[in-house]
């Protein structure tokens, strides 16, 4: 069985951070395996706390897992801190792993700053260079550029830039600039692909980055290249939240097994 190892923190609500990542794995065929940087507190509707893992924890966590198993896709999801950024890329760079997927959460659905500058140079120093795919969302492209992002020409301008910080392939994530359709830009340096799919009405879309970027992992780890790979992953993303589910009070989860579910005539 092909494995795929996320490094992330834990969402107590089960819709994104490590929970997601390894639901999706588990969707597409693929054993998760996971490394945590952080326990939050919180549910459907706000982040109340939040407790970072010693960073010396996070790198003994990778290691010990690839002293061990054959792994064939590594998933970085939120680290918060220049400590386990730097604790994470040192690891890496000590394992030497397979394909990188970085999902760069510095910025908020709704545009708020979760990551200070300093961790932002940090990760764009140390990890995006050992990183094969970048998923930015609009947010967080315009910080990674300092430039407003309003059109798809646009996107491809940021995909460009974005590239020359290290990493091989770049998607710029269109989800929230508020059109009818949702267009994601694919870059590999070489040349441009556009993925659209519908806007999907519905407030119940917590972890639906997580989600994407773990599909796009997990179909890396099955041997598809990066076109191919993200392709897959948008029509599992588009799917998981056309069967989003109404759980709490407030932003629920994708449905991570819908197509699972849906074979098996359940709900």
């Amino acid at each position: 069985m092909r494995v795929a190892l996320t490094i992330a923190g834990s969402d107590s609500s089960g819709g994104a951070g490590i929970q997601a990542y390894l639901k999706t794995f588990q969707a597409h065929g693929v054993f998760g395996m996971s490394a945590v940087t952080a326990v939050t507190v919180q549910n459907t509707q706000k982040v109340f706390d939040i407790q970072e893992m010693e960073p010396r924890i996070v790198h003994d966590q990778i290691t010990c897992l690839f002293d061990d198993a054959e792994i064939h896709a590594v998933k970085i999801g939120m680290v918060s801190s220049t400590e386990l950024i730097q604790a994470i890329a040192k690891a890496l760079k000590a394992v030497q792993p397979p394909a990188v997927i970085l999902d760069p959460v510095m910025i908020s659905k709704s545009g708020y700053r979760l990551l200070n500058q300093d961790a932002q140079f940090t990760l764009v120093h140390h990890l995006f260079p050992l990183s094969d795919v970048v998923t930015p969302n609009i947010y967080e492209a315009e910080a990674l550029i300092d430039q407003k992002i309003t059109t798809v020409d646009e996107m491809k301008i940021a995909a460009q830039k974005i590239l020359k910080f290290g990493a091989k392939n770049v998607v710029v994530k269109g989800g929230h600039m508020g059109e009818d359709q949702a267009t994601d830009i694919l870059y590999d340096g070489k040349e441009f692909k556009a993925l659209e799919s519908h806007r999907i009405e519905t407030k119940n879309t917590h972890g639906t980055g997580c989600t994407f970027a773990s599909a796009i992992a997990a179909n890396i780890a099955l041997g598809k290249v990066f076109f191919e790979a993200v392709t897959l992953a948008k029509a599992y993303i588009t799917g998981a939240i056309e069967h989003s589910l109404a759980i709490g009070k407030g932003h629920g989860p994708t449905h991570h097994f819908y197509n699972l579910y849906a074979k098996a005539g359940m709900r």
